[in-house]
């Protein structure tokens, strides 16, 4: 089985490059990558990412969230990929068309492209807040739709909160990457995240990766505070995840 450790995303959520790579560098090692997203991305652009990650760093999960027409997110995957990230965000609601040109376009980096990730539905959102934008059905139905749909334009997972994990794994297959966020530890605050699971409740339903933030990256020992949850996951699952 994959080691819980590397299964964990550290989301460092900071606009600063020094804040950056001194978390980076203290959780090294006790988490599988770094996620680096819009806020960081538009303060540093790629030069920071490059200063935080470097050649030999870990692996890199860009969240941009691309959603715009299909030719603007293949440009920007296509930018994006001298970076060499491992995964990168679209919008799933940006459609098919755009989908497919975001996935089409990793392609062309070869066996190390990105890996297409497809938001569904964020984290922050209830049914009160899709009912507001127009979208009235229940979150995990619109999570399992736009799910389905993203598998059905080629892209390689979705981003979906760890309460849909285990209705889009029955729909989308055991090969479709799961990329959970809104984890929070027992031990932890919920801050802005309305739809959450602890890490190792998000594993037995299915996620293959988990974005954690503010457990790890507020703690005054944020390598202490990984190793913390790892040992959460172990202890619910036997030893294994």
């Amino acid at each position: 089985m994959t080691a819980p450790a590397s299964r964990i995303y550290c989301s460092v959520d900071t606009t600063e490059i020094e804040s950056a790579r001194r978390i980076a560098g203290q959780v090294a090692g006790a988490v599988g990558g770094i996620k680096l997203g819009l806020e960081f991305f538009i303060a540093q652009g790629p030069a920071g990412v490059r200063a935080v990650v470097g050649e030999d760093g870990p692996p890199l999960f860009l969240d941009l969230k691309l959603h715009d027409i299909p030719n603007t997110v293949a440009g920007g995957v296509r930018a994006a990929l001298p970076l060499k990230p491992a995964f990168m965000t679209i919008h799933s609601a940006g459609g098919p068309a755009m989908m497919r040109a975001a996935a089409e376009t990793a392609a062309t980096a070869g066996a190390g492209r990105p890996k297409i990730l497809a938001v569904t539905v964020l984290t922050s959102l209830d049914e009160g807040d899709l009912g507001a934008v127009g979208q009235s059905v229940p979150v995990a139905d619109q999570v399992v739709r736009l799910a389905k749909l993203a598998k059905a334009s080629g892209v390689d997972g979705v981003v979906c909160s760890p309460a849909e994990v285990a209705l889009v794994r029955a729909a989308c297959g055991p090969d479709f990457i799961l990329m959970v966020p809104g984890i929070r530890p027992a031990w932890a605050a919920t801050n802005d995240q309305k739809r959450f699971m602890t890490p190792a409740e998000a594993l037995a339903a299915g996620a293959d990766h988990l974005v954690i933030g503010r457990p790890i990256t507020a703690d005054a020992d944020p390598a202490a505070a990984a190793r913390r949850i790892v040992a959460e996951i172990e202890a619910s699952s036997g030893g294994t995840a």
